[in-house]
């Protein structure tokens, strides 16, 4: 197992110096799920506060580049690449966000926090429907560049909603598409 780099010999926390490193190009994706009631579903449109899903695009890729401002030994990074897509599903809302970099230290944080901000933007905007509602499965899925290599989450091609939810299919440019099973559990 490798060790933490974020501790000093003494094992107190310290910002790793990546000052040696090479600057290579980096890119992360993470996912979010929050689950809803159809019924809260439904009232989306209406929603007074705006359109929920596009405020909370915006609010994940405004999160993604202030990640170093919540993290608190995160480096503050020059984003080359912000995004975060917001898909209305049956039961829910899902979330894939994106960052990309050309820097010494990779961007999984800024990708997972725009991932998180986005699905925290969704529950504050229909929480007066339903108290109820759950942010489920926040995880990195890829990231690519740096020492360490890439990474891939499992099987990408298939990810798991859960609760009988159907299975969701990644196309080849990695937005989501619900596969309808024939028989429903």
């Amino acid at each position: 197992m490798k060790k933490l780099s974020h501790y000093d010999p003494a094992g107190s926390p310290r910002m790793v110096d990546v000052s040696a490193k090479a600057e290579t190009r980096r890119t992360a994706r993470a996912h979010a799920f929050v689950k809803i009631a159809p019924a809260v579903l439904k009232k989306l449109p209406a929603n007074p506060k705006g359109n929920p899903l596009e405020i909370a695009r915006i609010a994940g890729i405004c999160a993604a580049k202030r990640t170093f401002e919540l993290i608190p030994l995160c480096h503050p990074l020059m984003l080359s690449h912000a995004d975060v897509e917001v898909t209305l599903e049956a039961r829910g809302v899902r979330i894939i966000a994106s960052a990309a970099t050309t820097a010494q230290t990779g961007v999984e944080m800024e990708a997972l926090t725009a991932a998180a901000v986005a699905a925290l933007t969704v529950y504050d905007m229909t929480k007066a429907l339903d108290k109820s509602i759950e942010i489920q499965d926040l995880y990195l899925l890829e990231k690519t560049g740096g020492k360490s290599g890439d990474f891939r989450r499992g099987d990408l091609g298939r990810v798991d909603l859960g609760r009988g939810d159907p299975p969701v299919r990644r196309s080849r440019v990695g937005r989501p598409r619900v596969r309808r099973s024939r028989v429903q559990p």
